[in-house]
């Protein structure tokens, strides 16, 4: 399982400030280990077993598994042939607290509407297995005609009494076979990000925070020292979204065939379902100007703050519209319910 993104921070940040300090890294390692929690333990040895092997910090930390994240890891590899360790961590740093910000604000922006849809589902449940068969039992007892809406309703509340158990196996089923394909073919994974982007609203998020990523991540790459074709290759290697990785390779293929980036940029992407004009046209600039990795970071940041305002912005959105659907449902089925018990008392 992999360290969260604030244990990878907290590391990064005490290494860095050991090594400024003038410590080998060895030593800073086992500096860290003795007032590191219990559950560092086991990879802060692992990590110093490699490297007194002689084995680089890179290959330390990818030899844990997945602790550390794929980035993290090229980071290092690249400061390993650059020679500047502290740049790379103070990189790092900076990614990771990105990465963290963007977190809580889309956890703030989502906790209420999700949680509004978790208790109004649960609602629902307690309706159709406790509420109905209230209802069912009163009717029968009447023989009241009930009409065609009531009828449905009450057959998909038995359904769901009758058959409770079945359904839960049956849809922990269908969510576990979908995550085992899912974490095991590349296709569907493929598949999802292209539908995810489709998804009104949703795939715009999703594609702004893509892209400030993917900005973030080739800009630290330059600004480490690697050069432009083998940044795209580690940025296509470091990608969180398989368009981002594909289109990274096709941008590598065409550098190195000896396009400019900005067309590079255009030919990967002609239909420019990841790259928005404003960003093709600044790093088309900026990389001719020869500041493309300040206007990579720039552009990361200006995306960064459209993501946030977004996310408010789709937060406040939602929490009305809920409110309206869930009580559009909740009166559908009591309006259903007590249409019937309305026609017995017109009848008495």
């Amino acid at each position: 399982m992999a360290l969260s993104a604030q244990c990878q921070l907290a590391f990064s940040e005490q290494l860095l400030t050991l090594l400024n300090a003038g410590l080998p890294l060895l030593n800073a390692v086992q500096l860290i280990q003795s007032s590191a929690p219990k559950d560092w333990q086991p990879w802060l040895e692992g990590i110093q077993g490699h490297l007194k092997k002689g084995n680089g910090f890179s290959q330390s930390l990818a030899a844990q598994g997945n602790l550390f994240s794929i980035e993290l890891i090229n980071l290092i590899r690249v400061s390993e042939r650059t020679g500047d360790m502290q740049l790379a961590l103070e990189i790092i740093n900076q990614q990771l607290e990105s990465q963290i910000q963007l977190k809580q604000k889309a956890r703030q922006a989502l906790t209420y509407p999700i949680t509004t849809l978790g208790t109004s589902f649960l609602l629902l449940i307690v309706m159709m297995v406790w509420v109905i068969p209230v209802f069912k039992e009163v009717f029968e007892n009447f023989q009241a005609d009930l009409p065609a809406a009531t009828k449905a309703l009450i057959q998909i509340s038995t359904a769901i009494q009758n058959y409770f158990i079945e359904i839960g196996i049956g849809l922990i089923t269908c969510v576990s076979a979908l995550f085992f394909s899912w974490s095991k073919y590349t296709y569907l994974q493929k598949k999802g990000d292209q539908w995810a982007l489709q998804i009104p609203l949703l795939g715009k998020l999703l594609r702004i925070a893509a892209l400030q990523y993917w900005c973030r991540t080739l800009g630290h790459l330059l600004e480490s020292g690697l050069p432009l074709p083998d940044a795209l290759r580690v940025t296509a290697h470091s990608s969180n979204h398989w368009i981002s990785h594909d289109l990274s390779a096709e941008v590598f293929k065409h550098i190195t065939r000896g396009w400019p980036l900005g067309e590079a940029l255009q030919k990967a992407d002609p239909e420019n379902r990841f790259f928005d004009f404003e960003t093709l046209q600044l790093l088309h600039i900026s990389s001719e100007s020869g500041f493309l990795a300040n206007m990579l970071s720039k552009r990361a940041n200006t995306l960064s703050d459209q993501l946030s305002k977004q996310l408010n912005n789709l937060g406040q959105s939602l929490e009305p519209l809920l409110i309206i659907l869930i009580g559009i449902i909740i009166g559908g089925l009591v309006i259903i319910l007590y249409l019937p018990i309305f026609h017995l008392g017109q009848i008495v």
